[in-house]
């Protein structure tokens, strides 16, 4: 995997997140999809490598681009799995709220999990909490082991959960043990990311989610020594068939980092399309836009932040009608 790809992956994601900003609060969020699906489709097609959509839109038949098996870049360089969310988060966007992104990860060809789109039981942690939980441990267990890893009292620890109603338990088992949470809405691989930052404030993540949104959170936590464990959950006879076509027989198997995403390398980039905790979303002033993108490679371990300064000229793709 070469070096360069890793600025490359930053254009793709700052043109989804350009294009879905403009849609911050007006209430329509396939609208917000739509338009971050089409400008990183765009700018694909400049990439140079050979890579296939393993986590995507959804299947050729559901997605009319970026669907699982179509092939992305120019059709030089390496050959790699791609897994693509160029919306993380589209009610976050349809509503104005927090921690909207748009995704994508690249990782050896073949070493990444097709993951099928179902529920996922995740537990997330930063590194150093890595080694320390069990996805089959109880919630205090848990906390208990992040918070002696990290050096602070249990009171002290913060956890991350979607607000939905499937995590009542969970709610009150953190609740019980002393804890405290940060309820979230949606978006849920930005809660797994932020559990690597300290200054975002978030210890660890657990609950249930989509596992094509923990395959991206796996390859984040790759590049910065963290460590997400999931389980899959088919809810159904069909979701079940698809687990076992991909070769997982035990549905009650454990996955771990290896098991998301294998090799030695991958690349992951994210750019913040509203506010967050992690990353500043877009900005548009005058004739220009800002945005702030994280880009990390698990080779080398380097992460970086960069500031986009975008001139609004000439781009009439960023301009919404009513």
């Amino acid at each position: 995997m070469e070096r360069s790809l890793s600025m490359e992956l930053v254009r793709v994601t700052e043109a989804a997140a350009l294009s879905s900003a403009r849609w911050m609060g007006r209430g329509r969020k396939e609208e917000a999809d739509d338009a971050a699906t089409s400008a990183m489709r765009d700018v694909f097609d400049t990439i140079p490598m050979k890579g296939t959509v393993v986590i995507g839109e959804g299947e050729m038949d559901e997605a009319p681009m970026l669907y699982i098996g179509e092939k992305l870049g120019n059709g030089y360089g390496p050959r790699v799995d791609v897994a693509v969310d160029p919306l993380e988060g589209t009610n976050i966007v349809a509503q104005g709220t927090w921690n909207a992104l748009a995704v994508i990860a690249i990782a050896d060809h073949s070493r990444m999990l097709h993951a099928p789109d179902m529920y996922m039981d995740k537990i997330a942690v930063g590194p150093e909490a890595v080694g320390k939980i069990d996805i089959n441990a109880s919630v205090s267990e848990n906390l208990k082991a992040v918070a002696e890893a990290k050096n602070k009292d249990v009171e002290d620890v913060v956890a991350v959960v979607l607000n939905r109603e499937r995590h009542q338990r969970i709610i009150e088992e953190i609740r019980e043990a002393g804890a405290r949470i940060k309820l979230i809405p949606d978006g849920d691989v930005a809660a797994a990311i932020n559990t690597a930052f300290d200054h975002t404030g978030v210890d660890i993540l657990f609950g249930k989610g989509g596992a094509p949104e923990g395959v991206l959170a796996a390859v984040a936590l790759k590049c910065l020594g963290g460590e997400i464990q999931g389980k899959l959950i088919p809810s159904n006879d069909e979701e079940l068939y698809r687990c076992q076509s991909m070769g997982i027989e035990d549905i009650d198997k454990v996955l771990y980092m290896d098991d998301f995403c294998g090799g030695e390398d991958a690349i992951f980039a994210a750019t913040g399309v509203t506010d967050g905790e992690l990353l500043q979303g877009v900005q548009f002033k005058g004739q220009k836009a800002t945005t702030q993108t994280v880009v990390m490679r698990a080779k080398s371990g380097t992460v970086r932040f960069i500031d986009g300064d975008h001139s609004l000229k000439k781009k009439p793709n960023l301009v919404i009608k009513p």
